[in-house]
């Protein structure tokens, strides 16, 4: 029995949650990741894990086991990125964690150049929704964060800043007029997130107690549209059913081929700082530090938003008072 190929398994079981989920992950069968786990609680004398039709759920044994388990790992993958740091070309298979929206919009179309400047690096991307932290199972975790202090066991470095602006296309504003001021937003067709009961307008410099700016809050009654689905907003947005906040790396090409239009261009609605954050190690691996590297380099990796740049629309900044 191989017993590190064992460990990965029984450890990739427990994150999927399920034999078959880690089956999938692994690009094994079902049978084949359940006898590994079987050989190895055979060889440890020791059940690990209580199975039920409904879940799975570790013995006391287990969950000790578990944990050196996961040591184990984190030195052996020390030990490996040790050895591909000596060589020149990374190399290797990097998992990494993102929002939907970010995913589809940015890193989808960057990946190509990714993979021919480093033929030899494999990507598993994984994008269930909404990410608030980093997840320690995957090398690369790409976070969104506004509005709150980013802290943790973990080393971050900044993509860029991305502003979540009001769009809609020019049919509907043909038809609709196009607003002077967020107050006329009340008589148009908003679409909103879910969670959000007040929009905020932001006029002015950036930061929070800038002189001169102005602060807008509505609170529309019933949204024409409101879903949690980034995507299902901006494809709402580009068929005209109405107004929408998104974020600038989902609208930048939309904006550059004007099929959406940007809404009170002097005004926003928040920011968000996008990050790529990667668990805390001493030795973290070649492939991992070239894929940080090369998205800073395309993202710019300032406290600015290269997107609304990059189509000609940046937000007016306020004048300050004098």
């Amino acid at each position: 029995m191989d017993r590190l190929h064992s460990m990965r398994v029984f450890s990739r079981v427990i994150d999927a949650g399920s034999f078959a989920g880690a089956a999938r992950e692994l690009n094994l069968s079902p049978a084949v990741v359940t006898r590994l786990v079987a050989d190895l609680e055979e060889h440890l004398g020791a059940r690990l894990i209580n199975r039920t039709t409904r879940r799975l759920a570790l013995t006391d044994i287990g969950e000790l086991y578990l944990e050196r388990v996961r040591l184990v790992l984190t030195e052996v993958e020390e030990a490996e990125a040790l050895a591909s740091a000596a060589s020149s070309e990374p190399r290797g298979h990097l998992r990494v964690l993102s929002p939907p929206a970010f995913a589809v919009h940015q890193l989808a179309k960057h990946l190509p150049t990714f993979h021919e400047q480093y033929p030899k690096v494999t990507i598993e991307l994984s994008a269930p929704g909404p990410v608030e932290s980093v997840d320690e199972n995957f090398d690369v975790t790409i976070l969104s964060v506004a509005r709150r202090p980013l802290d943790g066991d973990f080393v971050a470095r900044r993509l860029a800043r991305s502003e979540v602006i009001a769009c809609a296309s020019p049919q509907y504003l043909d038809r609709r007029g196009r607003p002077n001021h967020p107050r006329e937003l009340e008589h148009h067709d908003a679409m909103l997130p879910s969670a959000m009961r007040e929009v905020p307008f932001l006029r002015g410099a950036f930061g929070d107690d800038e002189p001169g700016g102005e602060t807008v809050t509505l609170a529309p009654k019933r949204p024409l549209l409101a879903t949690t689905h980034i995507d299902m907003l901006y494809a709402a947005a580009l068929h005209g059913l109405g107004v929408a906040g998104l974020p600038s790396f989902v609208v930048e090409d939309a904006l550059l081929e004007h099929v959406l239009e940007r809404v009170l261009p002097e005004w926003r609605l928040f920011n968000a700082t996008i990050y790529a954050a990667m668990p805390t190690r001493k030795h973290v691996p070649a492939r991992t530090r070239a894929f940080v590297d090369f998205l800073v380099s395309v993202f710019g990796g300032e406290d600015r938003d290269p997107w609304l740049s990059a189509a000609g629309c940046e937000t007016q900044r306020a004048t300050r008072a004098q």
